[in-house]
């Protein structure tokens, strides 16, 4: 048995999804399709799968928090950095449209982060860039984001709202809230939403980003329509990870900007005026060969970080001993419903420790960082 004491110390970090990831085997079971297919044989089309129970064998080895912070800071160039960089607004929306795609990773079919617990964080840095999450909501589950730049002067406040549906043969995930990116040297603020990432399971297995992706700037009035994957009924046809769309003036509707490409492979911007066309995304070079966070302050992580509270449960997926992978989960499991009772016994309200939360039914979640700056983390990601 490992004691409390040992478990405290297991901080597990494992690879970051990468253009690499669908061709990885170290996260698949046996027979994904056929386990997949068996998984859902009693759920009824147009269920909310939020409080759905996986067993280890549908989980990927890290957690929903892991996977939304790294598709931040890993990166193998510095996409974000370059909006700052930009000599004329038309030059910084393009790059903050550069960097909006970036942030799309290819999944893997048939399985799936851990769902967070409540409190649970993740605390990462890249150079200058750190990165904060925080788990404010266990169900449903929602996730908040504040990432910072001090040298940059560049800030990112994300509020999470995963909501998957299974419609029979397949499940539809839309993510919910609100998105910003702040420009503090320009005085600019990007609101942008996200794509739906949408899992089918016949005629073809297969996982996409879909839909309509939209990025707006108030201050200068321009904004971008993009809409990832194929116009195929079944997937069968045309490429389901295009990505299409424009950048235009919000008050004259005059398009400015044609984008068309793959987000997992090249994505080119045509100026509509001079016809000349710019790659203005590479996926091989930002998002190829990710390399792995490392721990580089043991006694800075937090008792609440992912890489703690999921470690020996990472650690037995990855060694495929699912006998083990099963009791790590259930005793994750069992500790937060005791946590629960013993709040609910004391009347106490859980609330969050780095972000001020707000909830309407109009408006949905939204949250504000406690702390102007996020701190340097504890684990980094090497840079080139």
């Amino acid at each position: 048995m490992v004691s409390e004491e040992e478990k405290m110390r297991v901080v597990f970090l494992t690879k970051p999804l990468s253009l690499e990831s669908e061709s990885n085997g170290d996260y698949r079971a046996p027979n994904i399709l056929k386990r997949v297919l068996s998984l859902f044989r009693n759920v009824r089309p147009g269920s909310d799968l939020t409080r759905f129970q996986l067993s280890p064998l549908f989980n990927i080895p890290k957690s929903q928090l892991q996977c939304f912070g790294e598709c931040v800071y890993c990166i193998n160039n510095d996409m974000l950095g370059n909006c700052n960089k930009g000599e004329t607004p038309k030059d910084r929306f393009t790059a903050v449209v550069s960097w909006s795609i970036s942030t799309l990773r290819p999944m893997i079919f048939g399985i799936a982060p851990y769902n967070p617990i409540l409190g649970e964080t993740h605390h990462a840095s890249r150079g200058n860039l750190n990165v904060l999450l925080e788990q404010i909501s266990h169900h449903p589950p929602v996730t908040a984001m504040h990432a910072t730049d001090e040298k940059s002067n560049v800030e990112m406040i994300w509020c999470n709202h995963p909501t998957p549906k299974f419609y029979g043969t397949s499940v539809e995930t839309e993510v919910h809230g609100k998105r910003e990116l702040k420009l503090l040297n320009h005085g600019e603020t990007y609101e942008m939403n996200a794509p739906k990432l949408l899992i089918k399971f016949l005629p073809v297995p297969w996982v996409n980003w879909v839909g309509e992706n939209r990025i707006r700037c108030h201050e200068t009035g321009l904004e971008a329509e993009l809409n990832y994957g194929s116009s195929s009924l079944f997937g069968l046809r045309g490429n389901p990870r295009s990505v299409k769309g424009k950048i235009f003036d919000s008050s004259s509707l005059e398009i400015l900007y044609e984008i068309d490409g793959q987000w997992d492979r090249t994505v080119k911007l045509k100026d509509v005026s001079s016809g000349k066309e710019t790659v203005i995304y590479n996926a091989k070079e930002a998002i190829s060969g990710l390399k792995s966070p490392v721990v580089t302050d043991p006694k800075g992580v937090w008792p609440s970080e992912s890489a703690v509270i999921w470690g020996l449960l990472s650690q037995s997926i990855l060694n495929k001993d699912w006998g083990r992978a099963r009791e790590e989960k259930k005793e994750v499991e069992e500790k937060q419903r005791e946590l629960f009772r013993e709040r609910e016994a004391r009347g106490e309200t859980w609330a969050p420790k780095h972000f001020i939360v707000n909830y309407s039914k109009e408006g949905g979640w939204d949250c504000s960082p406690i702390h102007k700056w996020v701190p340097p983390a504890p684990i980094s990601v090497p840079i080139s």
